[in-house]
C-alpha cells in the first residue's frame, strides 16, 4: 500500500518527535524514515545537522508542524573533538586535507588561551561547505563546484568552550593533538569554523573530527530517541500538549477563553513576552499567542474549532 494512503500512527494534532541523530545521515534522511515508521508525509525539521554529526534533532510531526518555526531554538549546546595539526577545505573530517603541521609543541596554556579568545561575542566566519545562500545558491554547492566562495564574517556568541581532554598522536609521520570540548553557542554558531580558528590562531591548522549536539533550546538527549528505537516504539516523544508546557511559556485559560481562541479572536494581554502557550486547567494547548499593544492574538490554533471534535 502506498505510504501516502495508510493509516498514521499519530493522531491529527501529532507532537514533537526528537532524534538523536546517527553519523551519517542528512537531516533529510531522518525525516524520510520518520515518515515511513509513522506512517504520514506531514514532517518536518526544525534546523539541522551535518551528515557527520550525530545528537539532537527536533521534528514535528502532523499539526504540530506549525510549531517548529515558533520554538525558541537560539542556543545550542555540542561536544566534539578537534584535531590540531591538520587543516582540511572543509573545516572537517570530510574534506581534502590542506596541510599538516605538528602540534606537538602546542602548550596546554596556550590552547586554553586560544579558546579564551573564541569565547563571548565573537565574528565568524563560516565554513565554505555551509548551508548559506550565496545569491541564491547554496555556498556548498558553488563550492563543490570548484567556485571560490568567500562568505562575509558574522556575529555569534559562544557562551563556553571548555577543553575537556587532549590526546598527544604519533602517526609516526606527524604528530598531531586531539582536544576533546563542549560548546554552548547561539545559533548559526559552525563547530568546525570555531576547530579551524582555534587550529589557526595555534599556528598548526586544525579541523573537526566528531561533533555530537546535546541539546538545542529546551531539548536535550533526555528527551531522544534513536531512530532504531522509534522503528521498535512508533510513538511520539511529547504530544503537542507536553511540546507546548515545555518549549513556551505559558498562562492559563477559562472555558470562554478557549472558545474564543478555538475560533482565532484574541484575549485580554497578561504582560507575557514573546509567544506563549495557552492551556486549559487541564494541561490542554489550545493557542499559541503574542501580545502586541491591547491584544493577545493567536500566532497559532493548535485546536481550531472541528479539529478532534
Amino acid at each position: 500500500m502506498a505510504e501516502a494512503t495508510r493509516t498514521p500512527l499519530v493522531d491529527a494534532l501529532g507532537g514533537l518527535l526528537i532524534v538523536d541523530k546517527d553519523g551519517g545521515m542528512t537531516s533529510h534522511d531522518v525525516v524520510s524514515r520518520a515518515r515511513k515508521v509513522l506512517r504520514t508525509r506531514k514532517i518536518g525539521h526544525a534546523g539541522t545537522l551535518d551528515p557527520m554529526a550525530t545528537g539532537v534533532l527536533v521534528l514535528g510531526v502532523e499539526r504540530a508542524t506549525k510549531m517548529l518555526g515558533l520554538l525558541t531554538l537560539t542556543t545550542k549546546t555540542y561536544t566534539a573533538t578537534i584535531r590540531l595539526g591538520s587543516s582540511t577545505v572543509t573545516d572537517d573530517a570530510e574534506g581534502e586535507v590542506l596541510s599538516t603541521t605538528s602540534a606537538a609543541h602546542v602548550t596546554d596554556a596556550e590552547i586554553a588561551s586560544g579558546a579564551a579568545e573564541l569565547t563571548g561575542d565573537i565574528l565568524q566566519v563560516p565554513a565554505t561547505v555551509s548551508a548559506i545562500k550565496v545569491d541564491g545558491e547554496r555556498a556548498y554547492a558553488r563550492a563543490r563546484a570548484g567556485e571560490e566562495v568567500r562568505l562575509a564574517a558574522r556575529p555569534v556568541t559562544v557562551s563556553r568552550f571548555d577543553i575537556l581532554a587532549r590526546r598527544d598522536i604519533d602517526t609516526g609521520t606527524t604528530r598531531f593533538v586531539d582536544l576533546d570540548v563542549a560548546v554552548d553557542c547561539s545559533s548559526g554558531t559552525y563547530i568546525r569554523a570555531l576547530a579551524r580558528d582555534l587550529g589557526e590562531k595555534l599556528g598548526v591548522g586544525g579541523h573537526l573530527t566528531a561533533l555530537r549536539r546535546t541539546r538545542v533550546g529546551p531539548f536535550t538527549l533526555d528527551h531522544a530517541r534513536t531512530l532504531t528505537q522509534l522503528s521498535d516504539d512508533p510513538t511520539l516523544n511529547l504530544d503537542i500538549d507536553a511540546a507546548a508546557r515545555l518549549a513556551f511559556p505559558h498562562r492559563t485559560i477559562t472555558d470562554t477563553e478557549a472558545h474564543s481562541l478555538r475560533d482565532g479572536r484574541w484575549l485580554d494581554p497578561t504582560g507575557i513576552a514573546g509567544v506563549y502557550a495557552a492551556l486549559t486547567a487541564d494541561g490542554r494547548a489550545i493557542a499559541l499567542l503574542e501580545e502586541k499593544g491591547k491584544r493577545a492574538a493567536p500566532v497559532l490554533v493548535v485546536r481550531p474549532r472541528g479539529l478532534l471534535d
